[in-house]
């Protein structure tokens, strides 16, 4: 019984890994230049705004 729990649990995280990656896979991610220059004229509008931009982008 034990078994048959354990291989239901593996599928099931194989199985969910699949979908996530195959819906993951249609985003598009913006690129590292763009996403520099956003951070530099968030700077120039406002140095405070622009830290926590930047603190919360590193934590994620």
């Amino acid at each position: 019984m034990a078994f048959w729990l354990i291989m239901l649990l593996v599928f099931g995280v194989v199985i969910g890994n699949l979908m996530l990656l195959k819906h993951t896979a249609k985003m598009k991610m913006p690129s590292l230049k763009q996403r520099h220059s956003e951070a530099q004229q968030e700077a120039e509008e406002d140095p405070k705004e622009a830290v926590k931009s930047q603190t919360k982008s590193k934590e994620d």
